[in-house]
């Protein structure tokens, strides 16, 4: 299978790509470097395997060219939505790039798009008796904030393009990723994981009692390779259906680093619009994807920290 990755350095990315080589796909990497690092193909460029890198932007007219010279099977897209602190600016680019991303597959006549959207931007604020959150229609998604709002555009789009130009889509509602290769500005689990082995005293915004869906790489890019041939036409939550507050999850990682323990958190102010209690219900992953997580979060955390 011929392959493009828009994002392929990035932490889920990078991952993703490692497993399609092992798997003996021809892979090619589109990203303009600006979150993602070279770094993380390192061991995947040493490896020799079908690998070609370009340093472009997703939307400009050398990446539509590229991928008209590979014309993949498939494209990952997993360089859209930024993290919570992106500005307005941020926010359009990632719209511009997934119009750009339809628009090159439309054009070079590329089966499938999968692309990877936040759970949490387009689920709203649920209540603690609607948890797991169930996979719903594009149509019934609830965005929360601007972020949000992106990603339902982003999905719309998916869908017209689909009713429009054929171009079928799998768009995956991703839990709190976490790994080897994020950085520490990337998510909870990597924040704390640096503070722990750096002895730094980690910051909980909030009470701590917030919960999360913390669901480990692995898993991710196994349903993202899943993704390639299934589920096609839908909106697919990946998580593990199970809550975790920050402040347990920290306990945690302080048992497992040494002298983390004893480390006293300090408490910041909590975030705006934050959901207190958050987790999804990987039904259709088993369903259409054959997909289930098999990492808990307790060793999930050992095979990070080690």
């Amino acid at each position: 299978m011929n392959v493009v990755v828009i994002g392929g350095a990035g932490f889920i990315g990078s991952h993703l790509v490692d497993r399609l080589l092992a798997e003996e796909h021809t892979v090619d990497v589109i990203d303009n470097l600006s979150v993602g690092s070279l770094a993380n193909l390192a061991a995947a460029r040493a490896a020799g395997g079908a690998l070609r890198f370009h340093h472009l932007d997703a939307a400009s007219t050398e990446a539509d060219s590229s991928i008209g010279t590979r014309r993949p099977d498939v494209i990952f897209q997993l360089a859209l939505l930024p993290r919570h602190t992106a500005d307005a600016a941020a926010h359009g680019e990632a719209f511009l790039s997934a119009l750009a991303t339809l628009e090159a597959a439309r054009r070079h006549g590329v089966a499938k798009v999968v692309v990877a959207v936040p759970a949490s931007a387009i689920y709203g604020y649920p209540t603690s008796k609607a948890l797991p959150v169930k996979d719903c229609e594009p149509s019934q998604l609830e965005p929360r904030g601007v972020r949000g709002v992106v990603a339902r555009a982003i999905i719309d789009l998916l869908v017209s393009y689909r009713d429009l130009h054929a171009i079928e889509f799998t768009a995956l509602a991703l839990g709190s990723v976490y790994g080897p290769r994020q950085r520490a500005t990337g998510g909870v689990v990597a924040a704390f994981v640096d503070a722990a082995t750096n002895r730094r005293a980690p910051v909980l915004h909030g009470d701590g009692r917030q919960t999360r869906d913390f669901v480990f790489i692995d898993d991710v890019v196994d349903a993202l390779v899943r993704s390639a041939s299934r589920g096609s036409g839908l909106v697919i939550n990946i998580g593990t259906g199970e809550q975790t507050s920050i402040a347990d999850l920290w306990s945690r990682i302080a048992g497992i680093v040494d002298g983390a323990d004893t480390l006293e958190p300090a408490h910041g102010p909590a975030r705006l619009h934050d959901v207190q209690r958050f987790a999804v219900a990987p039904v259709r992953a088993r369903i259409h994807l054959g997909w289930s997580p098999w990492t808990g979060v307790d060793e999930g955390l050992a095979r990070l920290v080690d």
